[in-house]
């Protein structure tokens, strides 16, 4: 304490000092006072007046501009996408429709001021600037996550699939522009570039949007779903190196013109990937893990990709393509991608596209298709971009030997558009190829494709879910697991409900990764860390375990959805030692969920519902089971098959009021397992406190219920609570 005071001593003498010190300066200097103030003040003005006049001056400061319209823009942009998220459709649709909302579209025809006071027209130069870094750098990240390993696997199929999606549209594209240029476009550009803008437009394929939705939907380790990923990483490969000749073509207005800039983008491209990724793959051999990735060689790495960056766009190729090849060319090695693609990412997606999104939006005038010829076009050109993608890709697909159903689903995912196309348009829209209300219209059709891809998935799967399903004897067990070490636990107790007879039945693991916008590689170590201890204690048990990953924002409903699709005979849930501990009719929380959610889980299911509590049980332990008259009946059942199944103790407790209606059943087990069962009848619940602390306790959800509304219930060791079917 004498310290602190000698501390605080110290301090004040030092302010006092050189406060005064301070003050003794500057009074001195007050003879050069008669110089000209930086800032005259007019008569009469109030201090406050000119408090409000600095603000108001610093507030139209150029740096102040753009980060009110980067805050405006990020929380709109989260609140539309965590709508669209909840309608069931991809996060990047909502980030699309919030930029078009601020845009002159929405927020410039309902409050022009507001609009005028954030997005003056002088002030967009800047927003322009930095939304292009942040398209390079994510250029650079879509480039890190094409997966060659995958293309040559499957190089003979994904170049017919991807192929026919890009040279089918692209040709319908051309033909299209046939009927828009006179009208709408003639007086701007030649046709040339025009056409084959459009014919590039109907051919993107935006393998962000479609790889998220594959990841949301399970299928990864699918056999459609990777031929898809394939089929999407080799168009957008070949679209790009399109897009590049397209914009040689456009910026020299003649084939002969662009000559030169092609053959120097295959040049660029050929030192690229015979000289820059040889060596970057030796280095990715050495730069493998956060440990040795080092602040100098990510700062390589960034150099390498504004180099990149500025070749093509002094080439006239933009600067995107050039991002695009150096993401392409680093290494292939899984940990340094992983760690470049955390680094970058996060930044890419979160703080800048957005800006993009609002840029986009800015240029978007949906009040520019105001007559019914341009809305002819844009059906027309709607039109023209499904057939020509979702069929040129299904018809292909199912070419080279894949079911209709499979064809369906790759049509349906590569017609997908978004983000990429948008990246397309905008290009287009800057070199003066596409006037402003055909760059409307196509907007709105990268927006359509994207927005139907889900609703026609679904509908796939609807259509040929009987043809799928074959009939069984096996039991469907389904569970759910958060942390990994639940998983191996809930497959103990299934073994100890199902016995020798588990490998007989058809067990599914379930895990879910909460946030859709986890990168590919992220989600395949999430994937296979989740599932280590699972299979360690499948291999164990002498049983197989079909497992089932997927990143979700929407757990319950897609918990729900998983449950209807799977039809299972048993659903398993784990939930900690809380379980229902406040009293409540919901347990605590699982799976992250609010307690209030998880109701939806178990009362909209219709099969029975198990949830283990784990209070440290321990395989082997005594089993216990409690009926407390007629709405506990079921239990015999599970009673019957732990006994048939089992070599355990297992011991029966009936209340008191009970036990003459269920004499019969009792003796039946007590004279066929004999050494094995036990009855005990319960004239206070009280007793069931005294159970072994490492054993297990069967009941039923409304006993449940009822025990947790009661002092003895914290003291009960670990549970099974079992919820019949309604």
């Amino acid at each position: 304490m004498r310290a602190v005071r000698k501390n605080y001593l110290i301090y004040l003498t030092m302010i006092l000092v050189f406060g005064g010190l301070i003050y003794a300066a500057v009074m001195g200097g007050g003879h050069w006072l008669h110089a000209s103030p930086l800032r005259p003040v007019a008569a009469g003005v109030d201090a406050f007046t000119q408090f409000k006049t600095v603000l108001h001056d610093n507030l139209m400061h150029p740096f102040a501009v753009l980060l009110v319209q980067i805050i405006v823009v990020l929380v709109t942009v989260r609140a539309f996408s965590f709508v669209f998220r909840w309608m069931g459709q991809p996060g990047v649709i909502g980030e699309i429709v919030a930029g078009i909302a601020l845009g002159p579209s929405v927020l410039g025809a309902l409050y022009p001021d507001m609009f005028g006071f954030l997005f003056r027209p002088d002030s967009l130069t800047n927003l322009e600037l930095v939304s292009q870094l942040g398209l390079v750098l994510f250029m650079f990240v879509i480039g890190m996550e094409v997966d060659f390993g995958v293309l040559k696997n499957k190089i003979h199929e994904t170049l017919i699939i991807s192929h026919a999606g890009i040279l089918v549209p692209f040709f319908l594209g051309i033909l299209a522009s046939f009927y828009v240029y006179g009208e709408y476009a003639s007086h701007q550009t030649a046709f040339l570039p025009f056409a084959l803008f459009i014919g590039i437009s109907m051919s993107i394929t935006a393998f962000p949007v479609l790889a998220r939705i594959v990841q949301e939907r399970n299928m990864t380790r699918r056999p459609v779903g990777i031929l898809t990923i394939a089929s999407a990483a080799n168009d957008d490969v070949t679209a790009w190196c399109l897009l590049a000749v397209v914009i040689a073509i456009a910026k020299a207005g003649t084939l002969g013109g662009a000559l030169y800039t092609v053959l120097l983008t295959i040049v660029y491209i050929v030192v690229m990937f015979a000289g820059v990724r040889p060596f970057l793959k030796k280095l990715g051999a050495f730069y493998s893990n956060k440990e040795v990735i080092n602040k100098a060689f990510v700062g390589f790495v960034f150099l390498l990709l504004a180099v990149s960056a500025v070749l093509t766009e002094v080439l006239g190729i933009h600067a995107l393509f050039g991002a695009f090849m150096a993401g392409v060319v680093m290494p292939s090695n899984p940990g340094f991608r992983k760690v470049m693609v955390e680094k970058v990412e996060d930044i890419a997606l979160v703080f800048f596209l957005p800006l993009f999104f609002a840029f986009t939006g800015l240029r978007t005038q949906v009040g520019l298709v105001n007559t019914p010829g341009l809305w002819g076009v844009c059906l027309l050109l709607v039109l023209v971009a499904v057939i020509g993608k979702f069929g040129g890709c299904a018809v292909a697909s199912r070419l080279v030997g894949e079911s209709w159903k499979d064809s369906f689903i790759i049509g349906t995912l590569m017609n997908t558009r978004g983000l990429m196309e948008l990246v397309a348009l905008n290009i287009g829209y800057e070199l003066g190829v596409l006037p402003p209300p055909i760059f409307v219209i196509l907007v709105l059709m990268a927006l359509v494709t994207t927005f139907m891809t889900t609703p026609l998935l679904n509908l796939v799967e609807r259509r040929f879910a009987s043809e799928a399903r074959t009939p069984s004897a096996q039991r469907r067990l389904l569970l759910f697991f958060g942390r990994p070490e639940t998983g191996a636990i809930l497959l103990s107790v299934y073994k100890l409900l199902f016995g020798k007879q588990l490998s007989c039945h058809r067990v599914i693991a379930v895990h879910y990764t909460m946030g859709t916008d986890v990168n590919l590689v992220n989600a395949e170590q999430f994937r296979q860390e989740s599932f280590i201890p699972v299979d360690e204690r499948a291999n164990y048990l002498g049983i197989s375990v079909e497992k089932r990953y997927r990143v979700t924002d929407n757990l319950v409903s897609d918990m729900i959805a998983t449950v209807e699709a799977e039809a299972p005979d048993i659903l398993l849930l784990g939930a900690g030692p809380r379980f229902m501990a406040d009293g409540e009719k919901s347990m605590t929380v699982f799976f992250g969920l609010f307690r209030e959610k998880v109701d939806d889980v178990l009362f909209r299911v219709s099969c029975p519902v198990a949830i283990f509590v784990n209070r440290g049980y321990q395989d082997g332990n005594e089993v216990t089971i409690w009926i407390n008259g007629s709405r506990d009946a079921f239990l015999f059942a599970y009673l019957e098959r732990l006994l048939e199944e089992g070599d355990g103790l297992v011991r029966l407790y009936v209340s008191g009021r009970a036990e003459k209606d269920y004499s019969g059943q009792v003796q039946h087990f007590a004279g066929r397992y004999a050494g094995r069962f036990s009855c005990c009848p319960c004239i206070e619940t009280e007793e069931l406190a005294l159970l072994p602390a490492h054993g297990l306790l069967v009941l039923s959800y409304a006993a449940c219920e009822d025990f947790a509304a009661r002092h003895i219930f914290t003291s009960l060791p670990s549970l099974l609570v079992i919820k019949e079917t309604l």
